[in-house]
Parts: structure tokens; sequence; C-alpha cells
């Protein structure tokens, strides 16, 4: 699984995210999908599969995690 480089990965932050609550950033990599907490960027992220990544965010919009 590649490394997200900090100084060249470009982080997106959900637009339902606001500056004072816990939220998570997503950056996609060649092959790879990285998750982060936006108040902690310099710790290690999470990658996972697209194909991970994808099943995550359909489960979230069908509800499953409600």
């Amino acid at each position: 699984m590649p490394v997200p480089d900090p100084n060249i990965t470009h982080w997106r932050k959900s637009s339902h995210s606001s500056d004072v609550a816990n939220c998570v950033e997503v950056a996609f990599l060649d092959g790879a999908v990285a998750v982060r907490h936006s108040k902690h960027p310099i710790d290690p992220a999470l990658t996972v599969t697209p194909q991970a990544w994808t099943a995550f965010t359909t489960a979230i919009r069908n509800g499953e995690f409600d």
C-alpha cells in the first residue's frame, strides 16, 4: 500500500465538516485511499484499497452504520 507523502498529497475534508468538530480527511493515491484525522495531520494515515473505500462509503450512504 502506498504511504501518502505529506508534502505532495492533496487531502480533502467533507463540506459537511466544520472547523470545530473532529473530522476525517481523505486523499486518493495511486492504488489506495488514505484517511487521517484532520486535527492530527502528522499522525499516520490509514490506507485502504479503492474497493474497500467504495464499499465503506456505499454502506454509509445506505445507512448501514445508523
